[in-house]
């Protein structure tokens, strides 16, 4: 058997098993995979219990589909979390644990989308890419992608009226923005935006505009064959500038919110109405039954918002700590004849799951590397199996975006008990998530034996990260 032929046999192998229980195997195209990730999202949405915000598309997705209510990020910070999610390791073992914008993915790692590549996929990023600045061995057409539209070095993803974007390592000139921020450039405080430069009066492109364009001409142009679209949507992180004409700030611009709170609803609710318009395009194009969909937010929400939306829920802390807050997150699958509408699992999941996930739903399980942490959640999607709730999960961050690496925060889960610590010379806290999901009650000095033996398992189960270098760049600037 040829190596095409193989892959075109697990494939459709891979279809096959997950038929819908009762009926006979049917031979089909190999699924399609997209996964939208928006950026610092909290618990706002309508199937997680949010009121404040209006989210009917994702809602839809969840009630045609399963909501997960113990998903997690792989960090509590935006590049490390992608680093676990594209290379299926977790903290302890994934090369990008800094969080400075353009420290490079590095060594023999294989990501999910080279490993679709490798077996018929056509692969598609848009948004925010985050492992690795324009020509560094981290760059998305090196690691499976054949294109990637958006920002490369996290930082640049800040600003939504930028004067290029990213287009598969070349600059794309957006010269109608340039000046977009005025003489004194970007300044607080931030707020809804003009349509019109300040300088030259031409109408300014709003990126994430572009980039969801950019992302449903990718799945208009791949619908001949198996694709993997990877939708790292930047809202509702980076800075607040909304612009003032799109419908979603109608709806929050006269609400009794702080600026940001009423932003960060309008971001929410713009999202929400993009992915409907994808989840129309597949239907559209009739790849609605044969496209798995995920969806999530990469880390907890940046802000609780307190007395306005309550983004962390009934959870502990927020971005950027390693309580549920930070690490807790929304995370929805859809799939057609596969996928239970209305279900809900209470699996721990986190993102090192994706990459074995992925594989088994293009039917190339015996391809996905050995010295990996995630493992493939296929079964419970399809309630072919229920898997194992108590499962070893590992998190940690060094917090200073541009000091030398050393581990500032750390957290492990195994069933329902997790341990916490801020500086690995200190303690460990401990909490029993099924009791006390907000982490209020220290059950450390209760349980030594608990915490020692958790202990343990960190130190097996963790690696000191290769040197997290950023990239040298052009005077002036904090990205290329």
């Amino acid at each position: 058997m040829t190596p095409q032929s193989r892959r075109r046999f697990l494939q459709m192998a891979g279809a096959a098993s997950v038929a819908p229980l009762g009926c006979a195997p049917r031979k089909a195209a190999p699924p399609n995979i997209l996964y939208i990730i928006v950026d610092d999202l909290g618990f706002d949405l309508g199937c997680y219990g949010g009121t404040q915000i209006q989210t009917p598309n994702l809602d839809r997705l969840a009630a045609e589909g399963m909501r997960f209510t113990e998903a997690y990020s792989g960090c509590s910070v935006c590049a490390p979390a992608r680093s676990t999610l594209m290379t299926g390791t977790h903290m302890g073992h994934t090369p990008v644990r800094r969080n400075s914008g353009g420290v490079s993915l590095t060594g023999n790692f294989t990501t999910v989308a080279s490993l679709l590549s490798a077996n018929g996929y056509r692969c598609g990023g848009f948004g925010k890419w985050g492992l690795g600045d324009l020509d560094t061995p981290g760059v998305p057409e090196k690691q499976g992608f054949e294109r990637f539209f958006g920002y490369y070095h996290q930082v640049h993803a800040h600003y939504f009226y930028p004067e290029y974007l990213i287009d598969t390592g070349r600059k794309a000139g957006l010269p109608e923005n340039r000046g977009a921020y005025g003489p004194e450039g970007p300044k607080a405080p931030q707020q809804p935006f003009p349509g019109k430069n300040p300088l030259t009066g031409e109408t300014l492109t709003f990126s994430h505009y572009r980039i969801v364009e950019e992302m449903k001409n990718f799945v208009r142009d791949s619908r001949g064959g198996p694709f993997f679209c990877y939708a790292p949507w930047t809202p509702p992180h980076g800075r607040f500038e909304i612009p003032e004409s799109d419908p979603a700030w109608d709806l929050y611009k006269d609400k009794p919110w702080s600026m940001q709170a009423r932003i960060y609803a309008a971001y929410a609710t713009m999202v929400d109405r993009h992915a409907g318009e994808v989840l129309d395009l597949l239907k559209e194009l009739d790849l609605d039954d044969n496209t798995a969909v995920f969806f999530s937010s990469d880390n907890g929400a940046a802000d609780q918002y307190p007395g306005e939306l309550d983004s962390a829920g009934v959870f502990r802390g927020q971005k950027t700590t390693m309580y549920e807050g930070g690490l807790r997150l929304p995370f929805l699958a859809r799939w057609p004849g596969r996928i239970a509408p209305g279900s809900q699992s209470d699996l721990p999941i986190y993102f090192p799951d994706f990459l074995p996930t992925a594989a088994a739903i293009a039917g190339i399980e015996p391809e996905v590397p050995q010295a990996i942490d995630g493992i493939s959640i296929l079964p419970e999607l399809t309630g072919a199996e229920k898997l194992l709730r108590e499962r070893p999960m590992y998190w940690e961050w060094n917090q200073g975006h541009f000091a030398p690496y050393e581990v500032h925060m750390q957290a492990h889960r195994n069933g329902k008990w997790k341990i916490v610590r801020h500086g690995a010379a200190n303690p460990w806290e401990l909490y029993d998530l099924s009791e006390d999901p907000s982490e209020k009650n220290d059950l450390a000095a209760a349980h030594p034996d608990i915490v020692a033996r958790m202990d343990a398992w960190v130190a097996r189960n963790r690696v000191d990260p290769p040197e997290q270098v950023e990239p040298e760049k052009p005077d002036g600037q904090r990205w290329r």
